[in-house]
C-alpha cells in the first residue's frame, strides 16, 4: 500500500493580480499613444454665419484671427509669419489632421489669406474655415 499524504485543504488561497494589472497598464499606455491630442487655438472669436456649414471630423489644429488681427496658435500668440512653422510641426505629430482657422468675422481678409498661405507653405492639404450654422 502506498503512503499518501493528507494535505489539509486551507482558505488561504489568494488570487495573484499581478497579470491582470499588466494587462490595464498595457492598454492604458496603448490609449495614450494612440490619442491624437487637438491643438486648440487658445482664443474665443466671434466666427461669421453660414448656411451650409458642417463640422469637420478630423481636425487637430486650431488657429485663431482675433478682430484686432492677433494669430493665435496651441494658446499663445504668434506672429503671421511664424506660422507655417508652427504648423509644420504640429502636422507632423498627426499627418491626417487638417487645420480649422477661427476668424473673427471683423478680422481683415488681408490677415485670413495671409495664415491661410502659411499653412498651405507648411504642406497641409486640409484647411477649412470656421463658421458658425446660419439659419436656413
Amino acid at each position: 500500500m502506498s503512503a499518501r499524504r493528507h494535505i489539509p485543504a486551507t482558505d488561504d488561497t489568494e488570487l495573484d493580480m499581478t497579470p491582470m494589472l499588466d494587462i490595464v497598464f498595457i492598454m492604458l499606455i496603448f490609449f495614450i499613444v494612440t490619442t491624437s491630442f487637438v491643438k486648440e487655438s487658445g482664443v474665443t472669436v466671434n466666427s461669421p454665419e453660414a448656411k451650409t456649414a458642417s463640422s469637420q471630423e478630423n481636425a487637430n489644429i486650431f488657429i485663431a484671427i482675433t478682430a484686432e488681427g492677433e494669430v493665435w496658435v496651441d494658446r499663445r500668440p504668434v506672429d503671421a509669419r511664424s506660422v507655417r512653422a508652427i504648423v509644420a510641426r504640429l502636422h507632423a505629430d498627426n499627418p491626417e489632421g487638417s487645420v480649422i482657422i477661427q476668424s473673427d468675422e471683423d478680422a481683415s481678409t488681408r490677415m485670413l489669406v495671409e495664415v491661410m498661405d502659411q499653412v498651405r507653405l507648411a504642406g497641409v492639404k486640409g484647411i477649412a474655415i470656421a463658421a458658425n450654422k446660419g439659419d436656413e
